[in-house]
């Protein structure tokens, strides 16, 4: 098993799956990166964690995971999935309004559906599986210290950073009662497991 920063619960349940029961030692990639192998058609899985999120130029990756993968390989795609009705997205949804409203637009592009529906056509199997699901303490608070080293938040002029967290802030006492009020939510592990067709001399 080769494996570039994966969580442990991810590589667990990739161990478990009866996709990967096949062989006694299954061989996995697992990255959370664009890393690559030189290795041609040696592994039975390729893990990919947290990756399409807003990935450029992604037919790259998913050529190279299908390179290193045998023919009768597995491409696992992974995310966390939180609640579309939870603490942290409300609060990117009232911070993107209110860059909006002062004509700052982040980048909001997401590829993982893009990814899904390419695999869907290519490729056999793909059905979603819950492979973990836990409970988390959310809070406002956290949000904004998370956010704020954002990737695409960050690169904003100091004075919109400023004002944003300084609104969203007090967006939140208003709604939630207070920063640090604590909001228990459900997320779930998604696994979804490809199987690309045998390509001749493979």
């Amino acid at each position: 098993m080769i494996m570039s920063a994966p969580t442990c619960r991810a590589a667990c349940c990739a161990r478990s799956w009866d996709a990967l029961r096949t062989t006694a030692a299954p061989r996995v990639w697992c990255t959370r990166t664009a890393s690559t192998c030189r290795l041609l058609a040696t592994f039975d899985a390729v893990m990919l964690i947290h990756v399409f999120g807003g990935m450029r130029g992604w037919r790259r990756l998913v050529s190279e995971a299908r390179r290193v993968l045998r023919s009768a390989g597995t491409l696992v795609i992974a995310r966390s999935v939180a609640p579309a009705d939870g603490i942290d997205a409300r609060m990117k949804q009232r911070l993107a309004s209110f860059l909006s409203e002062r004509g700052v637009e982040l980048d909001q592009e997401n590829t993982r559906d893009d990814v899904q529906r390419w695999l869907q056509s290519t490729a056999t199997g793909g059905a979603p599986t819950a492979a973990a699901a836990w409970t988390a303490d959310r809070t406002p608070r956290g949000f904004l210290d998370r956010h704020q080293t954002g990737a695409r938040f960050s690169v904003l002029p100091e004075p919109i950073k400023e004002e944003a967290l300084r609104n969203l802030s007090a967006w939140a006492v208003a709604t939630f009662g207070s920063l640090d009020a604590a909001f228990a939510e459900p997320y779930v592990f998604e696994v979804r497991a490809f199987r690309f067709p045998t390509r001749a001399g493979r």
